[in-house]
């Protein structure tokens, strides 16, 4: 299907084989490319492997690339390997490395749950929200609190806010009188917990059921 798509997309031209052999992922900023080649070897043969570095710090942006001998292995890498290294087909070498980066993070997550679209960027911090949007009147903090009529099960909840990056925990918590639904979310960043805030608050989750979204005290200072 990612061959397909591929071959379908951008200029409608054919997409040289090759092309069809690298893999672009999200992975932790502490890989190096011997980490990055172990978790990737087990679907087939590589060729390469690089990590995409900040060309004035030289610290790694989280993303990297690996480069299988065959289409076949690739497409295997992406259908096989967690789900937290976001795997996708790599773009043509001669569309820009940076054009490719944001597109990955603005077009490719935009993943349709049950009936519902999330338009998530995964780059909280760049997202270009409205001007009335971001006239938080709220304190806010990296903790959310999320209630529902109907009680959450822990792995759902789990991905759906993981959706946004930077997820540390999801705590799933239930009432034996009322049956209602009660979690507490916590993010890495304030601004991943502001997105999500604004994504999913109201968000049908499932169909017909809202769930409400709110800023927890985290302790920390909320004016940064």
């Amino acid at each position: 299907v990612f061959i397909a798509q591929s071959r379908a997309s951008g200029s409608h031209r054919d997409v040289e084989d090759e092309e069809l052999t690298r893999i672009f992922v999200m992975i932790p900023k502490t890989y190096t490319e011997e980490d990055l080649r172990e978790k990737f070897k087990m679907y087939g043969d590589i060729e390469y492997c690089s990590i995409i570095k900040n060309k004035t710090t030289g610290e790694s942006k989280g993303l990297g690339y690996v480069r299988y001998l065959k289409p076949s292995q690739a497409a295997r890498a992406i259908e096989e390997c967690d789900r937290s290294y976001r795997a996708i087909l790599a773009e043509p070498k001669n569309k820009s490395s940076e054009s490719f980066e944001h597109d990955y993070y603005s077009n490719s997550m935009r993943p349709e749950l049950r009936g519902n679209t999330l338009p998530f960027c995964m780059q909280p911090e760049f997202c270009s929200f409205e001007k009335a949007e971001t006239r938080i009147q709220e304190p806010v903090s990296k903790r959310l609190s999320v209630i529902s009529r109907l009680p959450f099960i822990q792995e759902q909840l789990f991905a759906l806010f993981d959706l946004v990056p930077g997820l540390e925990y999801c705590d799933v918590q239930r009432d034996p009188h009322t049956n209602s639904g009660y979690a507490v979310i916590q993010y890495s960043t304030a601004a991943s917990a502001i997105y999500a805030k604004y994504k999913l608050h109201g968000f049908e989750y499932p169909p017909g059921n809202r769930l409400t979204v709110v800023f927890l005290e985290d302790g920390n200072d909320s004016s940064e």
